[in-house]
Order: structure tokens, then sequence, then C-alpha cells
């Protein structure tokens, strides 16, 4: 009797979860995360409960088969909506409609072969593989997917574990004593179901959370990135400095980068060509950059680099780097085949290690850029406060092209 009440609230708290994934799902539109196939799998598991209560003792019945297919189903479900939650495009119905029907055949084929006893092992055999597989996959994401859930995974891990090992334990004892050792009356179906309904109390809950949490980091991911070409932006860039400035001899170098003639091309082709030339500038800038240099979009056509730990020589190394890659590269094509090519003019700053001298920094920058901008453009200038040093003397500092600027 208290296990058939424990059942009746394990189908109470999913089917209400149901509601509450549907609910969620339909407010985040476009990117789910997997709730309508969480809501899937509560309503497709909240189901095959409530066909386990009218259907009475274990044995065969049209209500016990599908029964077993929707546990089935809903494992599916969940699987599919872990997936979606962690960015892949995982199909929900064909595999659902695969599972349900397959499984349904297959219990016909087992009851038919060994009878019911038979079939009631192998769905506590693949419940129990199916959960196996979900730990692994668990596991394994804390070093690949999961790095910034680890502590997370390794909840759901234990979770999904002791149902693991409570699915291998009724599986021994149907092989041991049949039927009697699903009665809901016995002690172990006491256990399993007050373990579901703990489960069904704890990990819907838990997932509605990493879903809001994944909301609140893509939510500060877009305030720190530039929404045109997705670089950095200023507070990004400010952010990413107070992490790098904690670390001991924190010293950087800091270029800002300006389109040159910028106006002309928005003049000529428009500003849709414009946003279409400065996020070909930003793949460039991605491209030339050292692997852990940062690359912000100041605002307009000017961007900046941040090159941590670079020397005078390795800055400027960048810098030119930076701006051979962007003379040399095609940046779009227009109506008429016409190709349409920039270049830019990059200031280059003196070390700097903290919030206050990287605002000396940027005055320094941007008084070498203008100067850079007076002597030609598509050049690279170098603070000239800034001390020789690191053989990086002024003389070789600035670096000019052999070509006119075919913009000016």
């Amino acid at each position: 009797m208290i296990a058939n009440l424990l059942v009746g609230m394990l189908c109470v708290y999913l089917l209400s979860f149901t509601v509450m994934f549907l609910l969620i799902s339909r407010r985040l539109g476009g990117e789910k995360m997997g709730t309508d196939a969480f809501a899937v799998g509560n309503l497709a598991l909240g189901s095959a409960y409530v066909l386990q209560l009218l259907e009475g003792p274990a044995g065969w019945s049209a209500m016990s088969v599908a029964n077993h297919s929707l546990t089935l189903c809903a494992l599916a479900a969940y699987s599919v909506g872990g997936a979606r939650f962690f960015g892949r495009r995982t199909p929900l119905l064909w595999p659902l409609v695969a599972v349900g029907t397959g499984y349904a055949l297959l219990q016909l084929a087992m009851h038919w072969a060994w009878g019911p006893v038979a079939r009631y092992a192998l769905l506590s055999a693949t419940c129990a593989l199916c959960f196996a597989a979900m730990v692994v996959v668990l596991v394994a994401g804390m070093r690949t997917f999961a790095r910034d859930l680890r502590g997370e995974m390794l909840v759901f891990a234990a979770l999904i574990g002791g149902i693991c090992i409570l699915n291998a334990m009724k599986l021994a004892k149907l092989l041991a004593g049949g039927l009697p050792a699903l009665d809901m009356d016995g002690r172990f179906q006491m256990i399993f179901y007050v373990y579901m309904c703990s489960l069904a109390t704890i990990i819907p809950p838990s997932i509605v959370w990493l879903v809001l949490r994944r909301l609140t980091d893509t939510l500060r991911g877009n305030a720190a990135r530039d929404p045109l070409t997705r670089l950095l932006n200023r507070r990004g860039l400010t952010e990413a400095l107070d992490a790098h400035f904690r670390r001991a001899d924190a010293c950087a170098r800091l270029l800002l980068i300006d389109v040159d003639h910028f106006k002309r091309i928005n003049d000529r082709h428009g500003h849709q060509a414009g946003d279409a030339v400065l996020c070909a500038v930003a793949d460039v800038l991605r491209g030339a950059v050292r692997k852990d240099d940062l690359v912000c979009r100041m605002g307009g056509e000017e961007f900046a680099a941040v090159c941590p730990g670079a020397d005078d020589a390795t800055a400027l190394q960048v810098a030119e780097r930076i701006r051979h890659a962007i003379a040399s590269a095609a940046m779009l094509q227009v109506a008429g085949g016409e190709t349409v090519r920039c270049t830019v003019t990059v200031g280059v700053s003196g070390s700097f290690d903290d919030q206050v001298t990287l605002a000396r920094a940027m005055q320094a920058a941007d008084a070498a850029l203008y100067r850079g901008k007076r002597g030609g453009r598509n050049r690279v200038e170098r603070d000239a406060s800034a001390p020789e040093s690191d053989g990086a003397p002024m003389a070789g500092a600035r670096i000019l092209l052999a070509a006119a600027d075919p913009l000016s």
C-alpha cells in the first residue's frame, strides 16, 4: 500500500515537472536547452507509472507492455535532453518512435520465448545498462563538454549510479525469485520507490537550475561581447584583464588598431557592407594574434589587442602580422565583382600591469595610432615615450609598406 502511494506521488512529481519544463521551453524560444525533451521524458515516465498503478500485480497485459516501452522512451528522451543542453542538435521524435516500437516487439518475443519473468528482467537489465552508460558519459563530460559543471555532473552521476545499482539488484531478485520479487508490499520495492521519489524531487529542479545558470552565463557572455563581431567589448576586455592582473608577472602590451578610411567604405558600398568588412577584420584579427592574446572591438572601426607577457619586440611582431594580414586579405565581394580591401594603422603601447597603467597605456597607444595616421596610415607606430628595451629600438618601431595606401 505504501509503495503504491509512493508511485502515486512519483506520478504527481513527474507530470508537474512536465508542465514546468513545457512552460520553460516555450519561454526560451529557439534555444530550448533540452527542456522540451526533458518534458517529454517526464511525461513518458509519469504515464508509465500511471499505467503501473492501473494494471495491478505484475504480469502480462497490454498496459504492462506500454508501461515498459514508455519507461525506455523516457530514458531516450532524457538522453536527448542532455545532449541538447550541451548544444548537440539531436532529433527526438523518431528515436522515441523507434525505441517504443522496437522495445514493444522485443517484449513480445521475450514473453513468447521465456515467459513474463524474462520480460521484467529485460526491463531491469536494459535500465541498468542505460543508467550505467549515462554515468560513464557524465564522468567523461567532466573532462570534456561539461568542464564548467564538474560538481553538478558528479552529483548527477552519483544519483544515477544509485538507480543503476537498484535496477541491477531488481534484476538479480527477479532471476532468483521470479515475479513475487516485484510485490509492491515488499521491502525492496519500498526502497526502490523511495529512491525514485527522491530522484524526482531532486533532479528536475536541478536541471532547471542548470538551465538558469546557462542562461545567466550566456547573458554575461553577451554583455561582455560586441554583438556584431563577437569580439570582446570594453567591458569584456576589462574583466579579462582583471583576471590576468591577479597573476604574478602579469605585464602586457596594448595594440590599438584602426581601419583606415573606413568612412569611404560606408559611403561607397553602404553600412551593411561596412558591417561585413568589420566582421571580416575581426576574423583576420583572431587568426593573426597569439593564442592567449585578447582581441576587442573598442567601437566603430577601432579594435584593440592585448598581448599578455609580450616584450616590445613581440608586440611589434604581432602588430606587423596584423597589419600585413589585413592588407593582404580580401574583405568583401560586392556587386559587379569588385573586391573590397582595407588597411589598418596600429599603435603599440609600452608595458602595463594594472588598470591604472592600462589607462596610461591606452593614451600612449592612442597617441601612437594617430601619429601613424598622420604619417600616412597602413603602418605600425610604437609609443614614443616608452624606453627602448627588449631588443626593440625606436628606429625599428615604425614599419611602412613599400606600396602606397590603396585607400588614401
